[in-house]
């Protein structure tokens, strides 16, 4: 999510029973795309992940507010995709998955400002902004989550976060409205951003004119080595556990000889330690083990627990 997703719970109670006629009442009328049993592998950079109910792409920012209506109704919960850095059980998730994939549309407004919509990626925005030589986001390149997941994870890397370029968000709430909240009232913490309840569909942007060849270099220079230090070829989330204080989870991972340890189709990148990824057919089970196994050896090893930035859900 580096990147996230928007988990959105519709109801009091997660696990509040309802049946498939709720599901498909609750996502009836919608002009998007709309897919039951879907596999959810085929929407992570993992390509891990047991199936959905349904999954939705609502057509534009109106249908979230419709969908989540229709969900609140009934009581059923909702998913919303949005990063990379996130693994889905073996058995999916249960209730509606959203997906704002659909959600493209970028525009400048006054001064250095863009609106972009929580779907799109990464690496589009940063392409709009190149062409109109605007500075700030730089910092993301090699990024490949969506603006909403950005968002929500408060993504960075070593040049910067998401944090540094918002002025505002735009959400739809749990009632079904759409709601702007400046980036001001938005604590944001590492890797996370305290969020009222909703769904982000849009971030503003407050960027800076620069020259589009200084612009270029910058990104070009980064994504040479982020490809030349991280697995970026191979299906992956992203960095598995969070850095310590004043250390790296990387380094320890790697001094521990850990890198190459396999369970099953998951492998600690030889690459980069903090990375883990999929060699064809790893299940969410696999990479489970897999963590476990690094954090109980990082613990008897240097004394350090691990804490987690990816995010694990759904259903065993």
């Amino acid at each position: 999510m580096k990147r996230g997703s928007q988990r959105v719970t519709t109801a009091a109670r997660v696990h509040a029973r309802f049946t498939q006629a709720d599901v498909r009442a609750a996502v009836a009328g919608l002009r998007g795309s709309v897919s039951f049993q879907a596999p959810l592998r085929e929407y992570t950079s993992f390509k891990i992940g047991g199936p959905a109910d349904v999954v939705v792409e609502p057509a534009d920012i109106e249908e979230v507010c419709l969908v989540v209506q229709q969900a609140r109704a009934r009581k059923i919960p909702l998913f919303v995709l949005g990063g990379t850095n996130l693994l889905i059980r073996d058995g999916g998730i249960r209730g509606i998955v959203v997906s704002l994939v659909r959600l493209r549309a970028i525009k400048e407004e006054s001064g250095a400002v863009l609106y972009a919509e929580g779907g799109v990626g990464m690496p589009t925005l940063i392409g709009y902004a190149i062409r109109h030589s605007l500075a700030g986001l730089e910092w993301a390149a090699g990024i490949p989550g969506t603006v909403a997941g950005c968002v929500v994870m408060n993504a960075g890397t070593k040049l910067g976060e998401m944090k540094d370029s918002i002025k505002a968000v735009r959400m739809v709430n749990m009632k079904g409205q759409v709601v702007d909240v400046e980036a001001a009232q938005v604590k944001f913490e590492y890797r996370r951003a305290l969020l009222p309840r909703g769904i982000v569909v849009g971030v503003w942007v407050e960027l800076k004119q620069g020259v589009r060849s200084e612009i270029e270099r910058v990104v070009k220079d980064y994504l040479h080595y982020r490809r030349e230090t991280q697995p970026l070829a191979m299906p992956s989330a992203g960095c598995v556990f969070k850095n310590p204080p004043n250390d790296s989870a990387g380094r320890l991972i790697e001094a521990s000889g850990l890198k190459g340890r396999r369970v099953g189709d998951a492998e600690v990148s030889m690459k980069h330690a903090n990375f883990m990824v999929n060699r064809g057919q790893a299940r969410a089970a696999d990479v489970m083990a897999l963590i476990g196994k690094v954090r109980s050896a990082i613990r008897r090893q240097a004394g350090v627990r691990l804490e987690l930035e990816l995010k694990i859900v759904g259903e065993p």
